[in-house]
């Protein structure tokens, strides 16, 4: 691979949340009457899978070291703020993001009538292509007994002109 290229990949899960009130937040995009995720932020899990997927291939640690769960400041945080500062971060480092593909793990909600919402909100938090898609667990482990959402990402960067 040439070295002005880098390949990072993300990973991240939450379970479902037991507050009635929490909001279920994907991809920057709020799934009304959906069961909230629980988490220190807002639990977006694929913003933060899209997030350490960056920092990753950057080579600048992950989004536990840069936004650590016990900072009192980023309780309830908005993951794509926190996206936003990560690519900043990232263009800092003198890398630029390519694109982003991500997957979904989650037998719900139904992520097609809101997928291009997610596809744009994140395109435009990333400063290029995201793409997400959605897969089923099929009834395995946790994710299939609908116990929370999982998201798989991998960032290409490539280094800034």
């Amino acid at each position: 691979m040439p070295a002005d290229l880098r390949i990072g990949q993300g990973f991240d899960v939450h379970p479902f949340s037991t507050d009635p009130d929490r909001a279920l937040v994907l991809g920057g995009v709020t799934f009304a009457g959906e069961t909230g995720l629980a988490g220190h932020s807002d639990a977006d899990v694929v913003a933060h899978a899209i997030t350490d997927a960056l920092l990753g291939a950057a080579g600048l640690g992950d989004i536990g070291l840069r936004f650590p769960d016990t900072d009192p400041a980023l309780a309830g945080a908005d993951s794509i703020d926190l996206l936003h500062r990560a690519v900043a971060d990232v263009r800092a480092a003198g890398w630029r993001p390519v694109n982003v593909d991500c997957t979904i793990v989650a037998e719900r909600p139904k992520l097609a009538p809101r997928r291009q919402a997610m596809h744009d909100r994140l395109s435009a938090a990333v400063g290029a292509p995201v793409t997400v898609k959605g897969k089923r667990a099929e009834g395995l482990g946790a994710l299939g007994r609908q116990e929370g959402v999982a998201c798989l990402a991998v960032a290409l960067l490539e280094a800034a002109p």
